[in-house]
């Protein structure tokens, strides 16, 4: 028996013992195809040399330095290479060990921008239901993801409050034009601020594609810009969450890059560093870091472990063979064939309502009535069937539930490495296909 405290203590996960390219090796001899990269992280695949050879590098020199004294070459290195131009006006960089770190740190400097320019009284938050920016409390709270907040609804920070996602698929009127939806999104915002007075807001938080919650969900044209907007009006930051849709995953380096709006604070994480190391952090606008230098010159907040040196060369050295592999040229080309392949596999299909995302960030959404969009019964937990499924025929995917309310719908999300080919793509979606039908032919 594991001394392992694992997700689940109803039966024990399959065991990894190898990486390769697009392949997870298991101690049973099997390769699965990795379609997902873990939870959209592994954007290189597994076994990259380069990034190999980086870490040992890394290690070899200098391990760790706590950043109260010291910095390093590694992490001056990756918030050059990172913020390179200046991209949407974002100047500076913090790096931590998670997303969810990443957002906490988002959330206190945001409060204490406010704080350094004489506005205390901005202490409230606004994100959407349905999103997900985390598992520590402070993130939890942001978050709208309503199956993993029940659990600790009652410490959860009243300093946040949530609107209505940006989701077509299931809320925009079916009488109701991309403009007018949006609209009505951002009355609704326009409205909170007004019911939290707009001088104690400090943020609103959003995903520009939202990830687990709700399985790959872009906003129509038009809405983070109106967003902005309300924002703007009010002397509200803008926070933008990419820990999930980031660092190349859709297509652009950044996700709001395809939003035509720029954030005042970025979270990143997962594709970073690709899982080589354990990394996220916070991107910032070049205001926001005035700011802070025309005042207090220090930011309340740290960790043990931020601006590590070995996961930051581990994180350029990712980013390095994304620029020199032009990968994300091949996202947006793989991107496009996977959109066709999932249209041509499930476009037509009884119980797939709607296949979703950019680049190689994309999703189906199972239902048990195309024409109602009802969901299949939660306590079928069609999404674990589906992932058990994908094992048994070679393949790893990010199936999950509650896609509409946090206990209701079934997505599975399809996230592959930045390295995949067509051949890769269409044996993802060939089996995914195949895991699907077995897992519906159980259900009946």
């Amino acid at each position: 028996m594991s001394r392992l405290l694992h997700r689940t203590m109803h039966e024990a996960p399959h065991m990894a013992v190898g990486g390769q390219g697009m392949f997870i090796h298991m101690a049973d001899g099997r390769r699965i195809l990795d379609g997902s990269g873990g939870a959209a992280v592994s954007c290189l695949g597994h076994g990259n040399a380069r990034v190999a050879e980086a870490v040992a590098a890394q290690m070899a020199r200098v391990s760790y330095v706590h950043t109260g004294l010291f910095t390093n070459e590694a992490a001056e290195e990756l918030a050059e290479f990172v913020l390179d131009g200046n991209p949407g006006g974002l100047t500076h960089a913090y790096f931590c060990s998670s997303g969810s770190e990443g957002m906490e740190a988002a959330i206190k400097l945001a409060r204490q921008y406010f704080l350094e320019i004489g506005q205390p009284a901005r202490t409230r938050f606004i994100a959407r239901r349905a999103s997900y920016h985390g598992n520590t409390l402070g993130a939890l709270s942001a978050g709208g993801n309503a199956m993993r907040r029940a659990p600790y609804a009652g410490l959860l920070s009243p300093a946040f409050s949530h609107v209505s996602p940006c989701f077509a698929y299931r809320f925009q009127n079916d009488d109701e034009t991309d403009a007018q939806y949006v609209q009505r999104l951002a009355d609704e915002l326009e409205a909170e601020f007004q019911r939290l007075g707009p001088e104690n807001v400090a943020a609103f938080c959003a995903e520009p594609v939202v990830g687990a919650t709700t399985g790959c969900v872009a906003a129509v044209p038009g809405y983070f810009a109106a967003m902005r907007a309300v924002c703007d009006r009010h002397g509200a930051l803008l926070v933008l969450d990419e820990v999930m849709c980031g660092m190349g995953r859709t297509g652009t380096m950044h996700a709001w890059e395809q939003e035509d709006v720029t954030p005042d604070i970025q979270v990143i994480a997962k594709g970073l560093g690709g899982g080589y190391q354990p990394i996220g952090g916070i991107l910032i606008a070049g205001h926001v870091i005035e700011a802070f230098r025309a005042g207090s010159g220090a930011f309340m907040h740290g960790h043990t472990y931020q601006a590590h040196p070995v996961a930051c060369a581990a994180a350029l050295a990712v980013q390095k063979v994304i620029r020199d592999d032009d990968l994300l040229g091949n996202v947006r080309a793989m991107g496009a064939h996977l959109s066709d392949a999932l249209v041509e596999r499930f476009g037509n299909h009884a119980h797939v309502g709607d296949i979703r995302g950019r680049g190689l960030f994309q999703a189906i959404e199972l239902v048990s009535d195309r024409s109602t969009k009802a969901t299949f019964d939660p306590a079928t937990r069609l999404h674990e069937r589906i992932k058990q499924q994908a094992y048994q025929h070679g393949l790893a995917v990010y199936p999950m539930g509650g896609t509409l309310d946090g206990r209701h719908g079934d997505h599975v999300i399809v996230a592959p490495p930045y390295i995949a080919t067509k051949a890769d793509v269409e044996m993802i979606v060939e089996r995914l296909g195949r895991a699907v039908e077995a897992a519906l032919a159980e259900e009946s």
